[in-house]
């Protein structure tokens, strides 16, 4: 499920105003009201209070959806010169951006999922959130790093060259939508990684009892200083509430993280998804976690 290469490189000295803020293991600021975007996994990266890397999903093809209690087995005028790094410079400098600098996401629609690009930002305790739908000529790079973090390719298996990450996305942009990886920005800083999916049209759905519009999340948080201290648990909240805020005809968010990442299980459980099931998917065992539009408001 992988992306591309920036145009401008760190190391080159541009006009600035106001302050950098620094984020995802570096300086980077992107525009949390941006058009377009960048994009996790259940078995990796949901990061709990307890410092773990956060998973949100693992490659099986999403977080499952488990109103399967019954199926499975238990189942961010004086301007000055600033130094700034590849990932900012790749998220603005691109000449065809929309209206605060990001250009349009790769894939043309995803009415599968209606419109995540469209979705817009939400408010959160830790800040402003916005899923920003990836470019692959922009993001592949930081992606990359952020799946090379050993906590993350311990259940992404993403890490090693560019290509691997590039060859994930493109892989997920050349479909017809059913999939949306995105880049999470938090008060303008890139730092995590998301997929958004129909559950009930993976893979996935051969393992669960599948129900229509079933909207999957994988997620990864980027970085080490992101990780253990709750972001995990809070930002999937407001990602499932945001899921259910925006297509009407989903009436559960599921994931499956490994069964393995108690970091991760904890975060869904914080988030208000419930246990489902353990469910056998290609490549491990998962936890089935549900976030259930009739219990929204009660968990």
């Amino acid at each position: 499920m992988p992306s591309a290469d920036p145009t401008a490189h760190a190391g080159a000295a541009v006009p600035a105003t106001a302050d950098v803020n620094a984020g995802a293991g570096s300086n980077a600021r992107f525009d949390a009201d941006s058009d377009a975007g960048s994009g996790v996994d259940s078995s990796t990266g949901a990061d709990a209070d307890s410092g773990a890397d956060s998973d949100a999903d693992s490659g099986a093809d999403s977080d499952a959806d488990s109103g399967a209690d019954s199926g499975a087995a238990g189942h961010g005028e004086d301007t000055m010169d600033l130094w700034l790094p590849d990932e900012l410079l790749a998220l603005v400098a691109d000449g065809t951006s929309g209206r605060h600098g990001v250009g349009r996401p790769d894939q043309g629609t995803d009415d599968l999922l209606d419109r995540v690009v469209d979705w817009g930002p939400t408010d959160t305790p830790a800040g402003v959130f916005h899923l920003v739908p990836v470019r692959v000529q922009r993001d592949p790079p930081l992606i990359s790093r952020w799946m090379n973090d050993p906590a993350a390719a311990a259940f992404w298996e993403l890490s090693g060259p560019q290509k691997v990450t590039e060859d994930h996305v493109l892989s997920q942009l050349a479909g017809d939508g059913r999939s949306v990886p995105c880049i999470g920005v938090l008060d303008g800083t890139p730092m995590s990684y998301w997929e958004i999916y129909r559950a009930d049209l993976d893979p996935l759905a051969r393992h669960y009892p599948a129900r229509p519009h079933d909207t999957g999340l994988h997620l990864l948080i980027g970085t080490v200083a992101d990780r253990g201290r709750g972001l995990g648990g809070l930002l999937l909240r407001a990602v499932a509430d945001l899921v259910l805020a925006r297509r009407h005809s989903c009436a559960r968010v599921i994931a499956e993280p490994d069964i393995r990442n108690t970091p991760s299980v904890a975060a869904f459980l914080t988030a208000g998804f419930r246990f489902s099931a353990e469910v056998e998917v290609p490549g491990k065992r998962a936890a089935l976690m549900v976030r259930d539009r009739s219990l929204r408001h009660l968990m």
